[in-house]
């Protein structure tokens, strides 16, 4: 993988991590079609680490009053605010997707090298965001949630390590679901990728600084193509959070679903005549 790859990926990061089109199937795919290397978790990885430092940087302000409150539930319980409960919410929709992690590693890598499989899973995406947008009933926010919808959501979320399931449609539109407004959903959506994408991203990072030989376990990405990749998603990232928060008060799912339609379908027929 050479530098304008990394760059041209990191972009597309950027800008399908948030959109509810999934980011790994991206990554997957783009490749595919262009004839490239398909990265790996590695570099899948190091890229998302990118997009979890533009959520960061977007939601610091509320990140920050969520962790002081949470910390000041454990120290006072009685001071348990909407603040404190979103932050112990999000733990617990973490969990799911952490212990996933932990016990399907090999299965989830291995889904990694199939186009056709990513494809399908794309469809079934744009299933899951149709469905969302057409039968749910929307009327609760943040602060009415409850341990239920923060492990529903958090299944969603451990089910979206597929690459081809999107993380963001999963989560948003479990949050749907469960009867939460389309701008709430998003927005606990996009705070419960924090814990899971850099403590996923983290532990990549470490074990490439460890290993170098598995520098070529992420298809030749060095550490010049990585920082790249992982600054331009950033980027690219910080401005599909403004856009899709904005565009998801009036707009619908529908776009998104047809998109994941498209390119499934169309990459579907590709892979049968390339077999």
């Amino acid at each position: 993988m050479n530098i304008l790859q990394a760059l041209i990926l990191g972009i597309i990061q950027g800008a399908t991590e948030f959109a509810p089109v999934s980011s790994s199937g991206h990554l997957v795919l783009v490749p595919w079609w262009l004839g490239w290397p398909i990265p790996n978790v590695i570099f899948d990885t190091t890229l998302h680490l990118g997009t979890v430092l533009a959520v960061i940087l977007f939601f610091y302000r509320d990140l920050w009053e969520i962790i002081v409150a949470w910390v000041t539930s454990l120290v006072r319980p009685s001071q348990r605010t909407p603040k404190a409960m979103l932050g112990w919410w999000i733990i617990l929709g973490t969990i799911p997707a952490a212990l996933a992690g932990v016990l399907l590693k090999d299965f989830f890598e291995g889904a990694f090298s199939s186009p056709p499989a990513v494809a399908a899973l794309l469809i079934v995406t744009g299933l899951i965001l149709a469905a969302a947008e057409r039968f749910t009933e929307r009327w609760r926010d943040l602060p009415e949630m409850l341990w239920l919808d923060a492990v529903l959501i958090g299944v969603a979320q451990a089910v979206a390590i597929l690459p081809g399931i999107s993380r963001s449609g999963a989560t948003l539109s479990a949050g749907l679901w469960r009867g939460f407004k389309r701008e709430e959903a998003t927005r606990f959506s996009f705070l419960l990728s924090i814990p899971i994408i850099l403590g996923t991203g983290l532990k990549q990072l470490l074990d490439l600084i460890r290993h170098p030989a598995l520098r070529h376990a992420a298809n030749g990405a060095a550490a010049p193509e990585l920082l790249i990749g992982a600054v331009a998603a950033c980027v690219v990232g910080l401005w599909f959070i403004r856009y899709l928060l904005k565009y998801l008060q009036r707009g619908t799912l529908y776009p998104f679903a047809l998109y994941c339609w498209v390119v499934g379908l169309v990459t579907l027929i590709a892979t049968a005549f390339v077999r």
